[in-house]
C-alpha cells in the first residue's frame, strides 16, 4: 500500500481550505512539499491562504459546494489533476429543532457533506487507482458516533450528524473497495475544534476545551502513516473504535432470514 505522510509530495486538493481545519491541512501539506488546489466559497480567504505559500505552489478554486456549479468544477479538478491526497473538508451546519429548520438549509447540508463529498471522491478515485496509488480523507467528526447524544446547547442537529455518519459509512466501505488498489481512505472524526464552525451557528463554545486545528491534521497524518482508517485524534482508547466497528460486524453477521422470537405474536 502505497502511505501518505507529510514528507511526500504531490497534489493535494483541500476543500474548505479558507479557514480551520481546512486551512491548516492546506498550509502545513504546502509546507511539506505538496502542491495545492485549494477550494472554498470566499476568496479573500483563499487568497490569505496562498499568499502564505510559495508562489505558483498553490491554485485556488473559488467554488460553492452546495450547487452544481460548485461540484462540478472541483470534480473536474480531480479528474484534470494528478491529485494525490484530497482532503474532503468542507462543511457548515444549520443546527435547530428540526420541524423549524428550512428545508433549503437541509437541503445545503446534505449537498455539501454528503452529495459533494462523495462527488468529489468519486472524480479523483480513477486517476489514483491509475497510478497506483493515493489517500483520501473525509472530515467528519466525534457526532458520527454520538446521535443519541443529549443536546445541550445546541436546539437540535439531526441533519448534521446524519450527514457526519454518511461519511463515517462511506470511507469505511470505500476502504474495502479500494485498499487493494494502494489507495487509503479515512474519516476523520475530532470532538470541538477551536475554529469559526461554532460561532456561525451562534454558539459560544470559547469557555469549552477544544483541540486546535492544526493538532488535527498532525493526528490524520499520522494515522495515515500508520494506516487508521478511523482516526478520532482525541480518542486516547483506540480499542473503543474497534468496539464500535466490532459490533457493528457482529449484528450484521447475526441476522436470520427469519422473524425474530421479539417480533412474534405471543
Amino acid at each position: 500500500m502505497t502511505q501518505v505522510n507529510e514528507r511526500k509530495g504531490g497534489v493535494a486538493l483541500v476543500t474548505g481550505a479558507s479557514a480551520g481545519i481546512g486551512r491548516a491541512f492546506a498550509l502545513r501539506l504546502g509546507a511539506s512539499g505538496y502542491r495545492i488546489i485549494a477550494v472554498g466559497r470566499r476568496r479573500d480567504r483563499l487568497e490569505e491562504v496562498a499568499s502564505a505559500l510559495p508562489e505558483g505552489q498553490i491554485e485556488t478554486i473559488t467554488a460553492d459546494l452546495a450547487t452544481d456549479e460548485g461540484i462540478e468544477a472541483v470534480a473536474a479538478a480531480c479528474a484534470r489533476e494528478p491529485v494525490s491526497l484530497l482532503v474532503n473538508n468542507a462543511g457548515l451546519a444549520h443546527y435547530g429543532a428540526f420541524a423549524d429548520v428550512a428545508a433549503r438549509d437541509i437541503a445545503e447540508v446534505l449537498r455539501v457533506k454528503v452529495l459533494a463529498a462523495t462527488l468529489i471522491a468519486h472524480a479523483a478515485v480513477p486517476g489514483m487507482v491509475d497510478r497506483g496509488g493515493g489517500a483520501i480523507v473525509n472530515v467528519a467528526g466525534m457526532l458520527a458516533f454520538g446521535a443519541g447524544v443529549p443536546l445541550g446547547p445546541a436546539p437540535g442537529r439531526a441533519t448534521y450528524v446524519a450527514t457526519l455518519a454518511h461519511l463515517v459509512a462511506l470511507t469505511q466501505a470505500l476502504h474495502v473497495e479500494l485498499a487493494p488498489a494502494g489507495i487509503q481512505v479515512q474519516a476523520l472524526c475530532p470532538g470541538i475544534v477551536a475554529t469559526e464552525f461554532h460561532s456561525r451557528q451562534g454558539m459560544d463554545l470559547s469557555m469549552l476545551p477544544r483541540m486546535s486545528a492544526e493538532d488535527v491534521v498532525t493526528a490524520s497524518l499520522s494515522a495515515l502513516a500508520s494506516g487508521e482508517v478511523i482516526c478520532a485524534p482525541g480518542v486516547e482508547q483506540t480499542g473503543l473504535l474497534d468496539a464500535v466497528q466490532d459490533a457493528s460486524l457482529a449484528a450484521f453477521g447475526a441476522q436470520s432470514p427469519m422473524l425474530a422470537d421479539r417480533y412474534r405474536a405471543g
